[in-house]
């Protein structure tokens, strides 16, 4: 049934979210939360694993709770519909990780690629913490603690649900059918699945400078779509360009939309149009930034002036998060004892075994 459904997904709060997020996960969040066609959607700060590879500076982390937060509800996400939490809070899932970490092997984790990539982007090779290179057991206590039955996430993440689904099968091979299985949910949208960073690099991130935050102030987008990467051989506004690698036109797959073109650039009807003059050469990268650039600022000047309004108010964000982290809990928790029943370790609610051990030492 459609109404059973639940969703689990959350953010590392290392810094304040971009507009990678936004178009990767973000958005469709709150599309899934406004639908209402799931029972219950957690979205957590995922702060005890952004201390697996920030643990000597705990205060950027501890600092960046709020900013994710803030992002969360200023992009829409609502209390009242979705239960917002901080990971940390949830001693359950560290109980859960710990049970977990016996059905795992070591040369599994070293196969799974999002953490080859991630040790290596880090440069940790041998020196690799141990809190880090289990990430994807966390992962999984996080998913399964909440029954989740949908994941979304970006392609880059696929590994790491696969490995919690591996994780499920064998612990409903051996303890019996316990756990849910989950399933990733993608974005339907090519360009979204990995937005590239200002400079044309892979990926759009905090520790290369390379991101448009949502919290940016109008002139600080503007000045970083003028200086964005495009066609280094399209030097002169005749010479035709490549939309291929081109991140201008990365962005506008991700969030261009039909209505724009009447809006700030009626001389072309769509995108398809746009792309093949500037391939035949006779459009120049500042037209074609301006019109990026008047797109962003629609999409995020009502972010902006949402996150000024909950700003006003820090202690009572900190009061939601606080009654999400309650609700949270109190899930995690069912979750817990339907575990440690199926492993036979809940000693003190196990009534027949403490009858049978009484008989038997009686020798009756």
């Amino acid at each position: 049934m459609a109404k059973e459904k639940i969703i689990l997904t959350g953010d590392r709060p290392t810094g304040r979210l971009h507009i990678g997020h936004y178009v990767g996960s973000l958005r469709r969040r709150v599309e899934l939360q406004n639908a209402g066609d799931y029972k219950d959607m957690f979205v957590f700060i995922a702060d005890a694993q952004a201390l697996t590879d920030n643990m000597e500076n705990p205060e950027k982390v501890r600092q960046n709770v709020i900013e994710v937060a803030l992002d969360y509800l200023a992009c829409g996400l609502d209390p009242t519909k979705s239960t917002l939490f901080i990971q940390s809070q949830i001693p359950e899932l560290c109980e859960l990780s710990f049970y977990y970490m016996d059905l795992v092997t070591v040369s599994r984790l070293q196969r799974n690629p999002t953490v080859k990539t991630e040790i290596q982007m880090r440069n940790f090779e041998a020196s690799i913490p141990v809190g880090f290179f289990t990430y994807p057991i966390s992962q999984a206590a996080d998913i399964t603690a909440f029954k989740a039955t949908t994941v979304p996430v970006g392609e880059d993440q696929e590994p790491m649900l696969e490995q919690a689904r591996e994780i499920v099968r064998r612990f409903n091979y051996i303890y019996g059918e316990t756990l849910v299985e989950p399933e990733i949910l993608l974005p339907d949208n090519a360009a979204c699945l990995r937005l590239p960073g200002t400079d044309g690099k892979a990926k759009m991130s905090k520790s290369l400078g390379n991101c448009i935050y949502l919290s940016d102030p109008a002139d600080e987008v503007q000045k970083k779509i003028r200086s964005m990467y495009t066609d280094p051989d399209h030097l002169r506004v005749q010479d035709p360009g490549k939309v291929e690698g081109n991140t201008v036109f990365t962005y506008l797959d991700a969030f261009c939309r039909p209505e724009h073109f009447e809006r700030y650039l009626p001389d072309y009807p769509n995108l398809d149009e746009l792309k093949a003059h500037y391939q035949r050469g006779g459009l120049g990268d500042v037209k074609v930034k301006n019109f990026l650039n008047a797109i962003m600022q629609e999409t995020l000047e009502p972010i902006r002036t949402r996150r000024k309004e909950f700003e006003q108010d820090i202690p009572a964000i900190y009061d939601m998060l606080k009654k999400g982290c309650e609700k949270a809990r109190e899930t995690a928790a069912a979750t817990l004892d339907d575990v440690r029943r199926a492993m036979k370790i809940n000693y003190f609610d196990d009534a027949d075994l403490i009858a049978e051990q009484a008989k038997r030492f009686r020798g009756e």
